[in-house]
């Protein structure tokens, strides 16, 4: 069974029982112009992830993993947008450089080139924050007897953060891989992965990307 060196300890993992998951990976997060720098972020703090995911998920793949990418957004008309969130996001469904922002089927919402999804693998559209909510993944994850989840994507305060608390509520364990897995506010990544391993690992363990990829590869 594959280990890698961890924080808070050793990560052990069946490769047959692990999924690997791409949270949020995004035009409209990542891309300059996009409608994370149009609210003032820097979206280099988010694209410094992409080398090291895209190594990590040809490894991933070699390995057989299962993987899962993730897109947040909505249906064309919002009526699966929670009002609050739409009251918080006034951006949400208007025009910005790459189509509507966070509306399903623009060009903003789905995966940068560079990590696009592969046949057969799934990709869950999220209305909220964490990946449970709303969504099949549950129902995924079960089918195919999946205990843990390796985590990437962004940003880690957010959607990263909300998911594996979600996954660990649900007997999940996680591994989140620091350098696959960002923020536009370099405090928030540092204090976001410290309290995913505080306390013994209370959501789960932190590790990078060339650990896992070494272990994969034994």
């Amino acid at each position: 069974m594959p280990t890698v060196e961890a924080d808070p300890g050793p990560f052990s993992f069946a490769p047959e029982s692990t999924a690997l998951l791409v949270i949020d990976m995004q035009r409209d997060f990542l891309l300059p112009g996009g409608f994370g720098e149009s609210l003032g972020n820097d979206v280099a703090q988010l694209r410094c992830t992409i080398e090291p995911l895209t190594a990590l998920l040809a490894a991933g793949r070699a390995a057989g993993l299962k993987i899962i990418h993730t897109r947040e957004g909505h249906l064309p008309d919002l009526s699966d947008c929670p009002p609050a969130k739409l009251r918080r996001g006034p951006m949400i469904g208007k025009e910005g450089r790459f189509g509507r922002i966070l509306i399903r089927g623009e060009y903003g919402h789905d995966i940068i080139d560079e990590l696009r999804p592969e046949a057969g693998e799934p990709v869950v559209d999220k209305p909220g924050k964490g990946a449970f909510y709303a969504t099949d993944l549950s129902k995924i994850l079960d089918n195919d007897g999946i205990k843990s989840l390796i985590v990437t994507g962004v940003t880690t305060e957010v959607c990263v953060h909300t998911t594996v608390r979600e996954a660990n509520d649900r007997g999940y364990e996680c591994l989140v891989i620091k350098d696959c897995v960002g923020s536009y506010f370099p405090e928030f990544q540092r204090v976001g992965l410290r309290m995913i391993a505080a306390q013994g690992g209370i959501f789960g363990w932190v590790a990078d990307s060339p650990a896992v990829i070494a272990a994969l590869q034994e």
